[in-house]
């Protein structure tokens, strides 16, 4: 489980480590700075949303919870679109939704209708467009697939420091409606990421050699045979009960800093503080996991990084100053930064690039559900109590239990799994079975076994046994 799996792709084309891809990966950095960050960036509106319509935490927290649901709960119907008409023309469609949702989201005078155009219009159209970048990314990249995919991931810290003081840049002129208007625009950038996402070609054939045509194997709209590998099912297991606690500080620390009497613009900024450390946290950890020595590990990287991100929400929630909150960020940033660029290759790693695009949309499905309960609970119990530390104490709890799940199932899973045979066994147990030949053949007992060959007009009748 803790090994990585190296193919050549779907296609059986071997990926380029470069190349266009590095345009590929652009904009799976563009598409994975929306995706992630705009659920936590739209909560800097919270507040004058709560206003507007009337509404406690817990209503405002069920916007960032459908944009996640809906992220993580389309997997599959992501896996069945890409397998079915390919990465590009479902990313388009995704990058429409996306920008559709938040302009009619401006003109909603309830906040079901919030929850239908900003969740489940722009979540639709995010998750049609992060899933598929992302099986892009690592069929271009191999090799060098950990950096790339922490480079990809910096998106989100990227555009978290942009989008949450924007945000509050935007409200502050043109009000809640107006931000998620120029918001709804900005989200069309998704289609010209799109547009970058080209399929890998076949080589040419040299001359004289014949067209040479990879090997397609079988397409299936949805692959379930992931379920039957236990790494996989504790991989999914342990990453559904992380994202209970996972999202839910980056949503609430902003309303935390305002309810100590922050000023607005000093509450958004610690989001961008955040963001920043997350900036270089992700490619970091993505080159320290593609090291020859630590790559067959990256799996028990990803346990400690999930034990440290859940350490520090339990020390953040002793938090009672701004400078307490900048330092919970600071290393929640840290931590943060090192799950969001270790999760899909460590998810790659266990399954392969061939089995990706279902696997990646089956455990997005089984997230779905714990990305929609975490924070409305959290905001539940904060109604409850008016007590922030119970929220990040919560929190903390279950990423905790996540790690430990993902350590201590992948210990007992590697222990129980059969020995790989190695090779040089394989050739031994080979010759074992094999009957004894005499390596010196006598020419005498060949002439004779010919002549003993019915001939048919001066010619030899090949047999199975003498043909070659």
């Amino acid at each position: 489980m803790g090994g990585a799996v190296v193919d050549d792709g779907p296609t059986g084309i071997k990926a380029p480590d470069g190349g266009w891809g590095w345009a590929v990966l652009f904009g799976c950095f563009i598409i994975t700075g929306f995706s992630y960050a705009f659920p936590k960036a739209v909560s800097v509106f919270f507040k004058e949303l709560m206003h507007e319509f009337g509404i406690g935490y817990s209503d405002t927290a069920w916007i960032s919870s459908i944009l996640l649901a809906m992220l993580y709960g389309t997997g599959p119907l992501c896996s069945v679109c890409v397998n079915r008409f390919g990465c590009r023309p479902v990313m388009l469609v995704g990058g429409l939704f996306a920008s559709l949702g938040m302009v009619a989201a401006s003109f909603c005078r309830s906040i079901i209708q919030i929850y239908l155009t900003t969740g489940v219009i722009t979540g639709l159209g995010l998750a049609l467009n992060f899933q598929p970048s992302l099986i892009m990314l690592n069929r271009y990249f191999n090799k060098r697939r950990p950096i790339a995919n922490g480079l990809a991931a910096a998106g989100s810290p990227v555009f978290l420091c942009a989008l949450s003081p924007l945000g509050q840049l935007l409200q502050d002129h043109y009000g809640w409606r107006g931000g998620f208007l120029i918001l709804g625009g900005l989200l069309l950038n998704c289609c010209v990421c799109a547009a970058l996402m080209r399929p890998l070609a076949a080589p040419k054939a040299r001359a004289g050699t014949g067209p040479h045509v990879p090997q397609r194997p079988s397409k299936h709209l949805l692959d379930l045979s992931v379920f039957r590998d236990r790494g996989f099912l504790i991989y999914a297991v342990a990453a559904s009960i992380m994202v209970l606690g996972l999202f839910v500080p980056p949503v609430f620390v902003v309303s935390y800093a305002k309810d100590l009497g922050v000023p607005d613009t000093k509450a958004a900024f610690l989001l961008t503080i955040l963001g920043f450390i997350d900036i270089f946290a992700r490619p970091t950890a993505g080159f320290i996991t593609g090291l020859k020595k630590v790559r067959p590990y990256s799996v028990y990287l990803f346990s400690f990084a999930m034990f440290f991100n859940g350490f520090t929400d339990l020390t953040g929630s002793t938090a009672s100053d701004y400078g307490g909150l900048v330092v919970f960020c600071i290393f929640f940033g840290i931590s943060y930064g090192m799950v969001g660029a270790l999760q899909f290759e460590v998810l790659m790693a266990i399954v392969g690039t061939q089995k990706f695009s279902s696997a990646i949309g089956l455990v997005l499905l089984l997230e779905a559900v714990a990305v929609l309960i975490g924070p409305p609970s959290g905001g539940k119990l904060l109604d409850a109590t008016k007590v922030y530390k119970y929220v990040f104490i919560l929190a903390g709890a279950e990423v905790l239990t996540s790690s430990l799940v993902l350590l201590l199932g992948n210990f007992f899973c590697i222990r129980k799994r059969p020995e790989v045979t190695q090779p040089e066994e394989v050739a031994s147990e080979e010759k074992l079975h094999k009957p004894p030949v005499d390596s010196r053949v006598d020419s005498r007992e060949v002439e004779h076994f010919l002549k003993g060959q019915p001939e048919k007009n001066g010619e030899v009748v090949h047999t199975p046994e003498t043909s070659v």
